[in-house]
């Protein structure tokens, strides 16, 4: 237990809710993503000057702030250009629907009715026989 005792003292604070990101405005989230570069940048120069096991620990924090602030700043952008494309004929590349490998490789409809030029004279020339049988 005497290893853990330097967890005492830490003040633990909480990351940043992307639910909370979401109500603010893009300068909002701009200037709150400029203050936590800023904080990880002196937590960064504590590190190296003093070893603090509790600026260690805020630093992780921060880093994950700092990916949930640019992560909703994202989303906000990607749905912004979303309602500019809504209804129309062409989407960007990376707007497109993904789905699998597979479902994008399969044939569409008009594809797999498709017949050549030597099935369709085959199939005139030479039709399917019909066949009469006695019960």
């Amino acid at each position: 237990m005497q290893s853990l005792r330097w967890l005492t003292n830490v003040v633990w604070t909480q990351t940043v809710k992307a639910s909370d990101l979401r109500q603010k405005d893009r300068a909002s989230l701009e200037k709150q993503l400029e203050d936590l570069k800023q904080e990880l940048l002196g937590l960064r120069v504590q590190k190296a000057v003093a070893a603090n096991n509790a600026k260690v620990l805020r630093i992780k924090e921060v880093r994950r702030s700092i990916a949930c602030v640019l992560t909703v700043i994202t989303q906000k952008q990607r749905d912004q250009v979303a309602l500019l494309y809504k209804g129309k004929k062409y989407k960007p590349l990376d707007m497109r629907a993904k789905k699998t490998r597979a479902i994008r490789r399969k044939l569409s409809k008009s594809e797999r009715s498709a017949k050549t030029l030597r099935t369709i004279k085959r199939e005139q020339n030479f039709p399917a026989r019909k066949f009469a049988l006695k019960a």
